[in-house]
This record gives C-alpha cells, structure tokens and sequence, in this order.
C-alpha cells in the first residue's frame, strides 16, 4: 500500500476500519483480492516476489505494508517485504512477538511501515526508525514515511476520516470517495524524498495516476463489534477508471 488510513477503537460499530490504497506499476503481475488456497488467507496477491500488501485471516488477523520511499538506499536484491504480511497472517504469534522479532532483521529488508493486528492488540513496525511498539486506540494514517509525518495526502485523509468517524453510520461510497482524491496540494508542500520534482507531484495526490504508475487498488476494511469483518476492494487501469469490485465478508 501506499497510503493507509486506520480507525482503532474510534467508532462504536467498528473497532477497526481501514481504508487504503495501493500504488505500483501496471505492468507488475497482480492477483486481486481473494481467499488463498489454504483458504485461511483472504488477500491479493503480489505474483512478481509473493506476499501481499494487506490482507486479513479467518481468525481475525490483519496486516498491511507500505514501502518507505527513498531511492538512494535500494538494496536491488533485498527480500520482498510483502512476505512479511502474509508470514504474519499464517502464524500463530502475537502481534507483538512478531513484531519484536522483525528487528534484528530489519537491515536486510528496502524501508517499509508494517501494521500488525492480532485481534487483541495493533503494532507498527518501523524499519527505518528501527522499532516496533504498540498502537493505543486512535486514528493513524501512514504514507511512505514513517507513521506521523505530516504529509499533505496524509493529513487530507486523516482529516475526511474523521468527518466520517463522528457520522453514527459509515457511508462505503463516501470513504471510497476520500480514497479517489486527486487534489495536488502546493509545491511548496511537497517533501524531498529523492524521486525529483515532477514525480514529488505525481505521487502527492492520495489517488496517484501517472504514466504506468498509479492506484491499482482501493480497498476497504471493517471489523464490526457483532465479529463480522468485511473487505472490499476497487481495482483500476492505467488511465484510472474503476474495473472491477470484489466484496468478501465472514464471520470471526
């Protein structure tokens, strides 16, 4: 993912809400959202390295990944970082004992934020800053630095997300309308993250369309209280028009 939107424990019908969007090349194989063959996995699917991007199991267990964006410390044949997720998902260890031992290997891994619930408790996962720790209930939003920077598609999300965190009934077309918003914030506003000007512009919408580069995915995450969890996810083209629409729900 590219930019992720979670609600904890902010809305009395949904303890945990995800709205998210990933950004990759067209031209990288993708599977879209479904249950993997083990049928406990319920993900897309990244066919170039494996992994996913987010993804949740029948046991109620969720991860999500963003890359940490700069290009002057690639390592060109680092391990995929969508193994993380989908590692996580098949285990039975707590958030936190996984997370804590990602960190001895975290110098191996190109920069990522790593999101990890167990059903009882969220962690993040820095690479970059070289630290895990848990989530209090709050609402987060992380891009492709680390979690707090004020990024400007960072803080427009963060702020439509909580008009619609106070409404008593969540709107699936309205947050699905936050996640399609190409408003480009000032130069000036941009961060330097080492990709040029001209790509700084292109990436700083929180939908991004760009010549073979763009949102090849909205999705959708709610956990209700009542253990129902539904996901739903929007794929799109290269000129950014919707294709298809996948919607799973189960029971926990």
């Amino acid at each position: 993912m590219c930019i992720i939107a979670l609600s904890y424990q902010q809305h009395p019908d949904y303890p945990l809400l995800l709205a998210a969007n990933r950004d990759e090349f067209f031209a990288r194989p993708t599977a879209a959202l479904g249950w993997w063959p083990d049928g406990q996995i319920l993900a897309g699917t990244d066919l170039q390295a494996g992994g996913t991007w987010l993804g949740v199991s029948r046991k109620g267990r969720m991860a999500a990944l963003t890359n940490f964006r700069n290009p002057r410390a690639n390592q060109p044949n680092a391990p995929s970082r969508g193994q993380l997720v989908s590692t996580f998902l098949a285990s039975q260890s707590s958030a936190a004992d996984f997370a804590t031992s990602l960190l001895p290997q975290l110098a191996h891994y190109n920069g990522f934020n790593l999101l990890l619930f167990d059903g009882q408790q969220l962690f993040y996962v820095s690479s970059v800053e070289a630290q895990a720790r848990p989530l209090p209930a709050g609402l987060y939003v992380v891009s492709n630095h680390v979690l707090g920077t004020p990024w400007p598609k960072v803080e427009r999300l963060k702020q439509g997300m909580l008009q619609h965190l106070a409404e008593p009934r969540l709107d699936t077309e309205a947050l699905f309308d936050l996640l399609s918003d190409r408003q480009q914030p000032q130069d000036k506003e941009l961060p330097d993250t080492g990709v040029g000007l001209e790509w700084e512009r292109r990436l700083a919408s929180i939908f991004v369309a760009a010549p073979g580069y763009g949102t090849r995915a909205s999705s959708l995450l709610r956990l209700g209280s009542n253990q129902q969890l539904e996901m739903i996810e929007r794929s799109f083209d290269e000129s950014g028009q919707m294709r298809e629409t996948r919607r799973f729900t189960l029971t926990l």
